[in-house]
C-alpha cells in the first residue's frame, strides 16, 4: 500500500491552482470536469502520480467557501531552507503564519504558511 493523494475542497479553483503552482512550484497533473455533478477535480504535485503523493483540489461549482473545522491539521512539505522558503513564498504573495524556527519542544526547523482557502502547510527543513 501507499498513500495516493490528499483531497482539499477549494472555493476558487484558479486561485488555488495559481497558489500551488506559482507559489509552491507544483505542477498540474490532470483535470477532470463533471458537469452532471457540478464539480471539477484537479490533481497537483511535485511529480507523477505513479510514484508521488499528490493533492486533489475539488471545486464544487456552487460553493465558494468552506468552514475548515478543527479536526484537520496540515500538509507537510520538505524544504532545504525554511527561512528562505518563507521569504520566497511571501514575495510571491503567499501568507506566512509562523516564521521559520525550531519546533516547540524540539530542534527541527519548521514554518507554516496558509493557502488561499486557509489550509495550513508546514515547511520542514530537510538536508
Amino acid at each position: 500500500m501507499r498513500m495516493l493523494h490528499t483531497m482539499l475542497r477549494v472555493g476558487n479553483l484558479e486561485r488555488s491552482i495559481q497558489f500551488y503552482t506559482e507559489v509552491l512550484g507544483m505542477i498540474e497533473l490532470r483535470r477532470s470536469e463533471y458537469p452532471e455533478g457540478k464539480f471539477t477535480l484537479v490533481f497537483i504535485g511535485y511529480g507523477d502520480e505513479t510514484s508521488n503523493t499528490v493533492i486533489e483540489l475539488t471545486y464544487n461549482w456552487d460553493t465558494d467557501h468552506y468552514d475548515l473545522g478543527n479536526g484537520y491539521g496540515h500538509i507537510a512539505i520538505g524544504v532545504s531552507d525554511a527561512a528562505a522558503a518563507c521569504d520566497k513564498i511571501r514575495n510571491l504573495g503567499g501568507k506566512v503564519v509562523r516564521e521559520a524556527g525550531p519546533m516547540k519542544h524540539g530542534t527541527e526547523i519548521i514554518a507554516f504558511i496558509e493557502d488561499p482557502d486557509g489550509y495550513k502547510i508546514e515547511l520542514i527543513e530537510r538536508d
